[in-house]
């Protein structure tokens, strides 16, 4: 009797448990907030409103720099190398010497000709005394007339002579001072080409010096393009060759920097090139501290036209599909609508857009991959800090 009466009062402590749990669960569930049907918030976007402006085209081309004057040094005469006198790479000046060749050879030859012209001038002197003593016994029949006339003609031989030996003395003057080669230009100069001890001679280039400052550059054009800036085919676009209006250039280096003087044009080749369509430009960048050096390479830059009342919107706005492009436009009550434009030239970091939008309107610059077409959005300020 007690086992029987202990096993029920143990099932109803068992049964009162239970139905205490599913009380306490039943009220805890009544006490929650209900998250599950709370309304979503559209996603946040960066938004850009479509601008207007001047906005100048640039045209650009890969341009290659020359020395303004490039000169290469050979000597004038043949002969051992005997010094150089220049540091490679260093500015030299006009008439600095660069080389010497020995001048032993042609210091021997001007002095022979010395001697010969004072050889030549002693015989003109005796032929003048000849004929100065001849005239009065010719005339008086005191010697034949035959031998005034061959003293007459030995004179005027010894005049030759002198002359001839003058030359000769110039020229191997000219000869003695070939031997120290000298610079023709100001400008930098290259590396030597030739040793000390070779046998160097007219035909032997001996080093180039480059004046670079200021320094060429030279880039081809297409002849539409050429037309553009010679103010032919558009008449809004800036005169090639005009004085102060002049295009100005601008020039990117290899390491994509922009050189930091402006540059202009100088002249346009006389022909186009009928196989590529394109003429040779030359223009000139100031180069005061002799960075840019001949050979190098860049592209240089020119205001084609001024597009007047373009509009503007950031790169990251523009979307291509298959060869169209697309903006996403955040319309009345934040609602998105995808619109296809019409895009032009590129300007910096903007997108010039020539037909489908208006200016003031608002479109996606930054969360373009997340929107639908009537989605609505969160708008936020666009900001271009994170633009390549």
């Amino acid at each position: 009797m007690r086992l029987k009466r202990k096993g029920a009062n143990f099932g109803a402590r068992l049964l009162l448990l239970l139905t205490a749990g599913s009380l306490a669960a039943v009220l805890g569930g009544c006490g929650r907030s209900p998250n599950a049907s709370a309304p979503v918030r559209p996603p946040e976007v960066e938004v850009a409103p479509v601008t207007q402006g001047n906005v100048p085209i640039y045209g650009e081309w890969i341009a290659t720099l020359q020395g303004y004057v490039n000169a290469q040094i050979q000597p004038q005469v043949t002969g051992y190398l005997i010094k150089q006198d220049y540091r490679e790479g260093a500015l030299v000046h006009q008439g600095d010497v660069l080389f010497e060749i020995d001048p032993r050879p042609f210091q021997a030859v001007l002095d022979q000709a010395k001697a010969q012209l004072a050889q030549a001038r002693a015989q003109v002197a005796t032929a003048t005394l000849n004929v100065k003593r001849d005239i009065p016994e010719a005339q008086e029949r005191a010697i034949p007339q035959s031998q005034l006339d061959n003293d007459t003609n030995a004179e005027l031989a010894g005049k030759a002579a002198v002359q001839a030996g003058e030359a000769a003395v110039e020229q191997a003057e000219l000869n003695l001072g070939f031997t120290k080669v000298r610079s023709l230009i100001d400008g930098i100069a290259g590396i030597a080409q030739v040793q000390v001890g070779n046998l160097v001679g007219p035909t032997t280039v001996l080093t180039g010096v480059s004046q670079v400052n200021p320094i060429k550059v030279y880039f081809p054009i297409s002849a539409v393009e050429y037309l553009q800036l010679a103010n032919r085919l558009n008449p809004g676009a800036v005169k090639l060759f005009s004085g102060a209006s002049s295009v100005p250039l601008e020039l990117v280096l290899p390491n994509r920097s922009t050189y930091g003087y402006k540059g202009r044009m100088l002249f346009a080749d006389r022909q186009v090139d009928p196989q590529t369509g394109t003429i040779q430009i030359v223009g000139e960048f100031p180069n005061p501290d002799i960075i840019l050096r001949p050979g190098q390479t860049g592209r240089v830059r020119a205001v084609m036209e001024l597009r007047k009342g373009a509009l503007l919107v950031p790169q990251r706005a523009v979307t291509e599909l298959q060869g169209s492009y697309q903006v996403a436009v955040v319309g009345a009550g934040n609602k998105i609508s995808i619109r296809t434009v019409q895009v032009g030239e590129v300007s910096g970091t903007m997108w010039i857009i020539r037909q489908g939008l208006q200016p003031g309107e608002r479109v996606v610059a930054e969360g373009t991959g997340k929107v639908r077409e009537a989605m609505a959005v969160t708008p936020k300020p666009y900001t271009s800090a994170g633009e390549n």
